[in-house]
């Protein structure tokens, strides 16, 4: 079942069907076009290989502040946001990139906003209470008469979503149930994901619910080996699942645990079985320019505390307070910080290599934790695609089969009516073990790989292809693996407080919007300044 959706990863063919666009990849050029343009955007993964070099001299002036924040994704500003909600000004974030908002960060491609990293947000359930009144404060939801009333220009326009299969696209991304054997067991998936809601327990955040050994029990298998052993095999639901968990988790159903696998669908909207007259479409926010939209509006009110390009090397604990050395990237120089208190809101192994001292529970949380890479890319075409058979362009489409994770239509939610060539997002949550042929192959390998897989639905893209713009993140997000979410260590560190604190959705084992904002909330209230 898998075999297929290994092909977008291995390395591209030669000369096969697409030989103009592959011609100019290789850097030639076609009789009646110019060479591809594109290039890395967003990242700059050298600066985070720097903790691997020996630690510089650092004697200049010395910065002072009560509280450092290390790493301003959307878990550093939820963090600052609730220190400066609290009356606390005396503070700084630090981050290594050149804007803030981590994987939530925003492009710019053809004068248009595009996503770098995560596109949308779901409507928060209850337990989601830190995002949900973010979203009231940035404008997004009201109160009218007890009920949260969204505001509808936020909210995704329709058509949603739409899948490539059997030669045409399908509305939604559930594969078309082919026969009763496909049906039965979208129906029996379907019932098991309920009763889990019922007799087991999921919330988001995840912390939000209580873990019991039910819990346990399925932490400790993969989704595929539950999968198995409740006799859902069918092609097409099997794919489906994969898909989801590669969506939130970046790795396959034998990847992840069963706890992931129905958490996904358990803490938010269930599973509904084709033909569930009771099934509702699950409502979620999205902006051309994804969840950078939320976070540059986060980062806002922090500019003159926030304070980017500077790579932070060693953060040492001390009986009055915490020092710390960063690289300033600008000023090719380093730099020293002291404050009261530093909460690191890094992935857990970055902050366990900053540490002079790490605790033992940061050792062992990183000894289990696993890492995704991903690659996003943002594609300027010349000119609007063939249309194919069956649904209409939606906001999200994927095909069928294929490990990638579609592409998302940048335009989708713009209000402006002017016709203009596509702006296309397309998403890759790539096997480890291309890590290092991520950071090491030039950018045109992997436009390559993305005009491949595209090409497999839109024969034309290739040729009407003008620019690509490719973000590489090295360690996109904890992957949920079997015996993470209980592990010991993430339950201390989750407590973690006094003049180290620590802030992220790695806390959670998987990273989603939610975790990260409300770990950043939760540090906030647990330093001690």
């Amino acid at each position: 079942m898998r075999a297929p959706t290994d092909r977008p990863f291995s390395e591209p063919p030669g000369l096969q069907r697409r030989t103009v666009l592959l011609g100019l990849l290789a850097g030639g050029c076609a009789p009646e076009a110019s060479a591809l343009q594109g290039g890395w955007v967003g990242t700059h993964p050298e600066r985070g290989h720097r903790l691997r070099a020996a630690l510089p001299r650092a004697d200049g002036p010395l910065k002072k502040t009560g509280v450092l924040i290390v790493g301003a994704g959307i878990a550093g500003l939820a963090c600052a946001r609730a220190l400066a909600h609290r009356g606390i000004d005396d503070f700084a974030l630090l981050d290594l990139e050149d804007t803030a908002g981590g994987n939530s960060r925003g492009h710019v491609l053809a004068g248009s906003p595009c996503p770098l990293g995560a596109h949308y947000l779901p409507i928060p359930g209850p337990e989601a209470r830190e995002v949900t009144q973010l979203l009231h404060e940035l404008g997004l939801a009201r109160q009218h008469l007890g009920r949260t009333e969204w505001d509808d220009r936020h909210l995704c326009h329709s058509p949603q979503e739409r899948l490539f299969i059997d030669g045409a696209w399908h509305e939604g991304l559930l594969p078309p149930a082919e026969d009763a054997a496909t049906r039965e067991q979208y129906r029996g998936f379907a019932g098991l994901v309920a009763r889990a809601q019922r007799e087991v327990g999921f919330a988001m955040p995840t912390r939000r619910a209580s873990w019991t050994p039910a819990h346990a029990d399925l932490d400790a298998q993969t989704f595929a080996a539950w999968l198995d052993r409740e006799g859902l095999n069918d092609t097409r639901l099997r794919w489906y699942l994969d898909y989801c968990c590669r969506d939130d988790f970046g790795a396959s159903a034998d990847g992840v645990s069963a706890w992931a696998g129905l958490h996904y669908f358990a803490s938010r909207h269930g599973f509904h079985a084709p033909g569930d007259e009771t099934a509702e479409r699950e409502p979620v926010l999205t902006w051309p320019e994804g969840n950078g939209w939320i976070s540059d509006r986060i980062a806002a009110p922090l500019r003159d505390r926030l304070h980017v390009g500077r790579s932070v090397l060693r953060v040492a604990e001390h009986k009055h307070g915490v020092e710390l050395l960063a690289w300033n990237e600008a000023a090719g120089a380093p730099e020293r910080w002291q404050a009261g208190a530093v909460v690191l809101a890094t992935p857990l192994f970055i902050a366990a290599r900053l540490l002079a001292a790490p605790p033992d529970a940061l050792r062992s949380a990183t000894a289990q934790l696993s890492y995704a890479p991903w690659l996003t890319a943002n594609l300027a075409l010349r000119e609007p695609l063939l249309i194919r058979p069956g649904a209409p362009p939606a906001w999200d489409n994927v095909r069928y089969g294929t490990s990638a994770l579609g592409y998302v239509d940048a335009y989708h939610q713009t209000l402006d009516p002017t016709p203009r060539p596509p702006l296309l997002t397309a998403y890759f949550a790539l096997p480890a073990r291309l890590r290092g042929d991520l950071l090491r192959q030039p950018w045109e390998h992997w436009a390559r790989v993305v005009s491949d897989e595209l090409g497999q639905t839109h024969p034309d893209l290739p040729a009407k292809l003008e620019r690509i713009d490719l973000c590489r993140f090295g360690h996109a997000m904890s992957i949920p693996t079997p015996g993470l979410r209980g592990s010991p260590a993430l339950a201390a560190l989750n407590e973690t407080g006094g003049r180290v604190a620590f802030a992220h959705a790695d806390l959670a084992g998987y990273s989603v919007f939610e975790e990260a904002y409300t770990a950043g909330v939760e540090a906030a209230s647990r330093i001690r300044l």
